[in-house]
């Protein structure tokens, strides 16, 4: 083993992991089916967006610390292996291990005494043990004496790894006598507090802090839904709640989404002895693109969708990333397609958007801020938007991200009201 540590799947989790293990002097190995990005990280590009990678990318080539490749057999070459691979859910709640299991299957007739295999994707509860017993069969080594299993949930948020590795406290769950220890070594070199637990605390902790955040974002986007129902301000509401109250902390609403949230309830709700409740919360999140554009139609004259123009602005499921991995932008633009929209979007950080802001925004009759992008946050950003889009164009922000204080609204008198302060708060319309 000439190697410390190989990183399986280097994708938005796995790549800038790899990073942070070779710029602590730890040898490393990226290894990916995809050859683009293979392809990008020898070039030395980043094949997307994370703050600061491209600087500790050009630092780790420049000190030969960290290689790639294509081949999952060359992972063998580390005595650490970390997979950081697709586990995603089929339609019918049941959980995906096809990609563990292939790469698995891989790895089988490399595998040595002394290895140890870490889990860094999100799993659900008894994988690890899956894992290990899985090896056992296959190979006859014994866990936590000859080889090593373990999970080390990954909890960083999105653009904040480099912020947040050294910092967050690592949870590591290993199977048998020495899992855990040998399990921990690479990642104590990155600095942050190990946390040692049984593998299915360790799994169970990564998916309640994912359900315990969709949940507390699905509440306000069920209170602003209702509030819609009853005439009333959402953002109003929220603040009569929190205001100076010692049991607040209501969220706001907005567009709940990403690949992790998405499915990860899905992997309590499969065997849970409580099924429909996460179930329930999911429907709630999954449902606000559709009373986006419902709320949308019926303040347009005439209440049709029929060939007007909607702008959706922002593409990435969370704001200053460029990440679209399960956005619900998407389904929010396939629901107005189905009603006859023409549907223009923008994003300032998506790859994928290839309209400016003017373009999407010009003529439209409505307009929905489908992300909290910080570029939003702006007046002036509100003035061009309602300068562009048709007059008596309705503006759809859930995130408040204009401080309007409205989900809905027409875009010119928002505009009025935010460049005026010292105006009454708009009414809803």
């Amino acid at each position: 083993m000439d190697l410390d540590v190989a990183v399986v799947g280097i994708g938005r989790v796995g790549l800038p992991l790899a990073l942070a293990f070779a710029d602590s002097g730890l040898r490393t190995i990226g290894i990916d089916a995809k050859e683009e990005i293979v392809s990008a990280v020898q070039d030395g590009r980043m094949p997307f967006d994370e703050p600061g990678a491209e600087e500790i990318l050009g630092r780790v080539q420049a000190n030969g610390t960290l290689e790639v490749s294509g081949s999952v057999a060359e992972a063998a070459r580390a005595r650490h292996i970390v997979l950081t691979l697709g586990t995603p859910s089929f339609s019918h709640i049941e959980i995906d291990v096809g990609q563990i299991r292939s790469v698995l299957d891989d790895l089988l007739p490399h595998l040595r005494e002394g290895h140890c295999i870490v889990l860094r994707s999100t799993i659900a509860p008894g994988t690890t043990e899956f894992v290990a017993g899985y090896l056992e069969m296959h190979r006859g080594f014994t866990v936590g004496t000859d080889l090593f299993v373990a999970h080390v949930p990954e909890r960083i948020a999105a653009s904040r790894f480099f912020a947040e590795i050294s910092t967050l406290p690592c949870i590591v769950g290993g199977v048998g006598e020495r899992s855990g220890e040998v399990a921990a070594e690479p990642f104590a070199a990155l600095g942050a507090r190990v946390v040692h637990t049984t593998p299915v605390e360790a799994e169970l902790a990564k998916i309640w802090t994912n359900i315990l955040r969709y949940t507390m974002f699905a509440l306000p986007n069920r209170l602003m839904m209702e509030c819609e129902q009853y005439g009333a301000n959402v953002f109003e509401v929220i603040d009569l709640i929190n205001r100076d109250y010692p049991r607040g902390g209501m969220k706001l609403p907005g567009m709940t989404a990403g690949t992790c949230l998405r499915k990860d309830f899905t992997f309590s709700e499969e065997r849970s002895p409580a099924p429909g409740m996460l179930l329930a919360v999911s429907r709630v999140n999954e449902s606000v693109p559709l009373f986006l554009l419902d709320g949308v139609k019926r303040r347009l004259p005439g209440g049709k969708l029929r060939g007007r123009k909607v702008a959706v602005l922002g593409l990435a499921f969370k704001g200053d990333t460029d990440d679209e991995r399960d956005s619900l932008s998407f389904k929010l633009m396939r629901l107005l397609e189905r009603e006859l929209a023409l549907v223009a979007a923008h994003d300032p950080h998506s790859p994928s958007s290839t309209l400016t802001l003017a373009e999407a925004v010009a003529d439209a009759d409505a307009i929905v801020l489908a992300t909290n992008h910080s570029a939003w946050k702006d007046p002036a950003v509100l003035r061009r938007i309602a300068d562009l889009a048709s007059d008596g164009a309705v503006l759809a922000d859930p995130w408040n991200c204009f401080g309007q204080d409205a989900v809905f609204g027409e875009a010119e008198t928002l505009a009025g009201q935010v460049e005026r302060p010292e105006a009454p708060a708009p009414t809803v319309a």
